[in-house]
């Protein structure tokens, strides 16, 4: 082995993750993390008809409700602080550390005593969940070719075939072995997922573990040198996107309802979203590597206000499923093209800062999207008015990508 390659192993040693040889694993591993994530999504939702039901600690819609944003705020507060850890710390450890700490609180929830602290738990399980999805796509990205952003899109399926897959799980486990398994099943899989991570796993190559400098004036970095307008606009863009997931996940089949549908069980309605959502991913993908991101990312948006606007037609059955596929198929991959658009914003230095802040934002939106539709549906107005609210949110999406300037199209 030349002189230099014997430093380098030494050095990758040293700092406690593989050379770059094992950069085949980066898509396997970061799609495995986000697929967990993807579970999370739903989890709380499949289980909460059986701790109501059975009056599990008294839980009460309204304490369902709080606990449902209790867990969204610790993914905001994960997305904030853990993105800007990882420009200091490092992708891979960071990264590790976020699955190994939301698998251990999502097991917990299973032997939670109590409504407040299962709370709490899902709050701790929130912050490692927040920082997951920024330091996942970082790596990604970093890990790339040039130009390239169907890894992004790639490892985002695995965020709804997260969500199918517990969907699906809920109907057999919780009957057979209460809602309980449910939240061991979720942390079963970082048993095998976090030691493949440390043996497999590389850190980026663009990231430098000697850099300097404190968490501050990584964040002021994204507001320095003309990113200023940027950094909002994308902001703006995310809040956006992770209302419409949000909002659509949790309201669009009892909207469908209020306007007249026979649609019997709302799983078949969300599985053909989240359907459509992958197939977006995968096609968005391919083609915002061919053209750049910017362009395909306002037409999804743009795309995604007209099909929610066209919800609010009247369609025969098999009509409304298809328009709920094209509706997932371009409102969900809007807002990972968000996130590919930015790692090719921003450099190594604070890319993962920007993805994390990003999402952080964002986390409010999800909050925002919930609380849209249900305030909709309280006041009796949620068919047509519903589409035409997350029909003007995407298109204020859209909008926000175009505001990114000249700035986002340096990279």
């Amino acid at each position: 082995m030349p002189a230099q390659d014997r430093i380098q192993d030494a050095a990758a040693r040293a700092g406690g993750h593989p050379r770059t040889g094992s950069k085949r694993w980066v898509v396997p591993l970061c799609w495995s993390a986000v697929l967990l994530d993807g579970f999370d999504l739903v989890v709380l939702g499949t289980v909460l008809p059986a701790l109501l039901d059975g009056a599990v600690w008294g839980l009460t819609p309204a304490s369902a409700s709080l606990v449902s944003t209790v867990g969204l705020l610790g993914m905001m507060v994960g997305a904030l602080a853990i993105g800007t850890v990882t420009d200091l710390i490092g992708r891979r450890k960071t990264l590790m550390i976020a699955v190994a700490g939301f698998s251990l609180c999502t097991a917990l929830c299973a032997v939670a005593p109590s409504m407040f602290v299962f709370g709490l738990l899902r709050f701790l399980a929130g912050l490692g969940l927040g920082g997951c999805l920024p330091t996942a796509i970082t790596l990604v990205t970093e890990h790339a070719r040039p130009g390239r952003v169907s890894g992004t899109t790639t490892i985002m399926t695995g965020y709804h075939v997260g969500a199918v897959l517990t969907a699906l799980l809920g109907i057999v486990v919780i009957p057979e072995l209460s809602w309980r398994a449910m939240f061991l099943i979720g942390a079963a899989p970082a048993l095998v997922l976090v030691p493949l991570m440390i043996r497999h796993l590389p850190e980026s190559e663009s990231f430098s573990r000697d850099r300097t400098g404190s968490s501050l004036s990584t964040i002021a970095s994204l507001f320095r040198d003309g990113a200023a307008r940027a950094t909002t606009a994308f902001w703006a863009a995310s809040f956006m996107g992770l209302l419409l997931v949000y909002g659509l996940n949790t309201w669009l089949p009892q909207i469908m309802r209020a306007a007249g549908y026979e649609l019997g069980d709302a799983l078949g309605l969300l599985l053909t979203l989240n359907l459509g959502a992958i197939l977006g991913l995968f096609v968005s993908g391919a083609i915002a590597d061919r053209v750049g991101v910017r362009r395909p990312a306002v037409a999804w948006f743009a795309v995604a206000a007209a099909a929610l606007a066209l919800l609010s037609v009247r369609l025969p059955q098999v009509g409304v499923y298809l328009a709920v596929l094209v509706a997932g198929f371009f409102v969900f991959s809007a807002q990972v093209l968000v996130y590919a658009y930015i790692g090719r914003v921003y450099a190594a230095g604070n890319r993962a800062t920007a993805l994390g802040w990003a999402a952080g934002v964002g986390r409010i939106g999800a909050i925002s999207g919930p609380l849209l539709g249900g305030a909709l549906l309280t006041a009796g107005i949620a068919y047509p008015w519903g589409f035409y609210a997350f029909a003007i949110v995407g298109a204020l999406g859209a909008v926000a990508v175009l505001a990114v300037g000249q700035a986002g199209q340096r990279k």
